[in-house]
Formats: structure tokens, sequence, C-alpha cells
């Protein structure tokens, strides 16, 4: 049943995000911007634990679990280093998904060549 409910959570949350996409002249950046930014939102006012508990991967795989995962590191690091933390915290959760993405994008622009359209 959890695999069901993950699957269901994360396939709303895409269907939501492309219907976002499609009715508004919103940039798929800037979707990607909301979702994180909606994440961590949810996690300060603590709905997104109890919400990522239920879902499981369904909500925490999303750019939503990014964000609150990026919420968490800054309040852990605000409580133990104060202002500083703000600017700490992000990177201390998310080194990992960093990395790999900055990676990941290095070694596919290697493999693949961009095709420039011409006007």
């Amino acid at each position: 049943m959890d695999y069901i409910i993950a699957f269901l959570v994360g396939g709303v949350i895409c269907a939501l995000t492309q219907i976002l996409m499609e009715k508004t002249k919103m940039m798929p950046g800037r979707i990607m911007v909301l979702l994180v930014c909606l994440g961590a939102v949810l996690g300060a006012v603590q709905l997104y634990e109890p919400f990522s508990e239920w879902a499981g991967a369904g909500a925490s795989v999303p750019l939503l679990g990014f964000g609150n995962n990026l919420w968490k590191g800054v309040k852990e690091m605000v409580d133990e280093k104060g202002f500083l933390g703000i600017f700490l915290g992000g990177f201390k959760n998310c080194a990992g998904g960093l990395s790999a993405a900055l990676v990941f994008s290095y070694i596919a622009s290697l493999l693949c060549q961009p095709k420039m359209k011409k006007h």
C-alpha cells in the first residue's frame, strides 16, 4: 500500500505542476523555484513532515522534498551557528544531491552535443 500511496501522491504533484505549466505563462525554472520554496514553507509551518511520513517517497523525492530538506538544514545550522547558519545549512543537508546533479550534468555535457536552433 505504501508504494501505491507514494505513486499517487507523486503523480498528483506532477500533474498539478503540469497543469500550472500549461495554464499559466510561468517558465519551468520559475515553477521549479516555486516548488522548492513551497516545500521550505511547508516545512517551516510544520506541515511537510506529517505529509511526508504519510506519502513516503511520493512527497520526499520531488522538488517539494528538496525544499523541505533545505529548510531542515538551515533550521539546524541557525540553531547551532546563528545568523551564519542561514548560508551554511542548505549546503550541509543537500550536499550529496547537489554534488550528484553537478557531476551528472557535467558528464551529460561531455557526452551530448547541443543543437542550436537557427532563427
